[in-house]
């Protein structure tokens, strides 16, 4: 598994919607159709301040790789934190903040 990647602005203006990109390297194996073990991400999280902006629970259907984009209006500046759970119950993270002008 490698390292969370996430692109976020630096910056952006007092409620501006701003563009965050996630991608995190997983086989995801659901043990289905082939004699590998399962392998599966649960959940992915997205946090703005404590607060959840984001979160998607994935299925058998979940590709490799899940990749995410989704839009948060930044009212405040933000200090955000990226979780995805694994199905085991250990859990890669990674953060990022944006400045608000």
């Amino acid at each position: 598994m490698s390292t969370p990647r996430v692109r976020l602005p630096r910056s952006a203006s007092e409620g501006e919607a701003i563009e965050i990109r996630t991608l995190i390297d997983h086989p995801m194996v659901t043990g289905v159709s082939s004699s590998q073990a399962r392998n599966m991400l649960a959940r992915f999280e997205a946090r703005m301040n404590d607060e959840t902006v984001f979160e998607y629970e994935f299925g058998n259907g979940s590709a490799a790789n899940p990749t995410f984009t989704f839009h948060v209006r930044a009212a405040a500046p933000g200090a955000f934190e990226f979780i995805w759970t694994h199905e085991d119950g250990s859990d890669f993270r990674t953060d990022g903040t944006v400045a608000v002008s």
